[in-house]
């Protein structure tokens, strides 16, 4: 069985320099495609993020509903970051997102819930929108590998990831599970508030599959590294669902394992914005899976 990558660096010692140098990166924060230049050190006030030195955690548990190769029998080890990168008005969990619903912890304290989730029996340790927290998570990722972590680390994010947070991350990530939201930008801004996310989007999930490639599944059906790609199909093909696909097609790999999300519903603010304030129909879900397959998307997410 392949062993997580991380193992690697930290025997080097390269996982500590890493970790030491996202800390250092909190003073004028560029981690984030966002690049805010907050002193995060000092406070949360100023991030785009509004997260300081220590990463809010709302809930860590086994998690049972995530896709088959994550979460097995036994669940995947989810930690929900609280706060984000991104101002989805969709989003379905705003009060953690939008409301920062949770506490601040400790490298250490973070280390801990890693632990728990590995003496639990989960398959792997699953960070929920983390693109902000990377400096807390590799620190407390050496915390935990001292005192014996082992499992794969997914990285489970919303797509909106810059170059320089994803360098540090090349080698301790196993499995990159990206959303890929929006193929047009200025359909995007007006619901995710930036400006430039389906570029920042394909440039992230390019670098991700160079890192990690298409995804590896073991004798049981788990993954153990590679690239896993969620795209919400919304009403209306706000989502630009045919674009998404061929980038996918065409620049990444026809065997990407892609997730046709058909879960949209209206929350938050949804109700606020024509187009939104219902769910994708099935001919409409339909016409997303059928486009997959003529582009020969092979891995299709049950």
């Amino acid at each position: 069985m392949r062993e997580a990558a991380y193992l690697t660096l930290y025997r080097s010692g390269e996982l500590a320099k890493r970790a030491a140098a996202a800390r250092q990166m909190l003073s004028d924060c560029a981690l984030c495609a966002n690049r805010c230049h907050a002193d995060r050190r000092a406070g949360r006030d100023r991030a785009r993020c509004r997260t300081g030195k220590h990463a809010v955690v709302c809930s860590a548990g086994p998690h049972h509903g995530e896709e088959r190769p994550l979460s097995g029998r036994r669940g995947s080890g989810t930690i929900f970051f609280g706060w984000c990168n991104l101002g989805c008005v969709f989003c379905q969990n705003w009060q953690i997102s939008h409301g920062g619903e949770g506490r601040e912890m400790s490298d250490a304290r973070l280390a801990a819930q890693m632990l728990l989730l590995q003496t639990s029996g989960c398959h792997n340790i699953n960070l929920v929108s983390p693109s902000h927290v990377i400096p807390q998570i590799l620190s407390a990722l050496v915390n935990a590998v001292d005192q014996g972590l082992e499992l794969p680390l997914v990285f489970n994010s919303g797509g909106y990831d810059g170059p320089e947070g994803l360098a540090l991350l090349d080698g301790v990530i196993d499995i990159y599970m990206p959303d890929m939201k929006f193929s047009d930008s200025q359909v995007a801004k007006a619901y995710l508030g930036v400006s430039d996310y389906a570029e920042v989007n394909r440039a992230a999930v390019r670098e991700m599959h160079r890192q990690v490639g298409d995804l590896v599944l073991d004798a049981d059906g788990l993954a153990r590294h590679g690239l896993l790609v969620r795209h919400l199909v919304l009403p209306d093909d706000l989502a630009g669902s045919e674009q998404t696909l061929a980038f996918l097609a065409g620049d990444i790999s026809c065997n990407t394992y892609l997730n046709l999300m058909d879960q949209y519903r209206p929350c938050y603010r949804s109700a606020d914005y024509p187009g939104l304030d219902r769910g994708p129909t099935r001919a409409e879900l339909g016409q997303v899976r059928d486009l997959a397959k003529s582009f020969v998307l092979r891995r299709l997410a049950p």
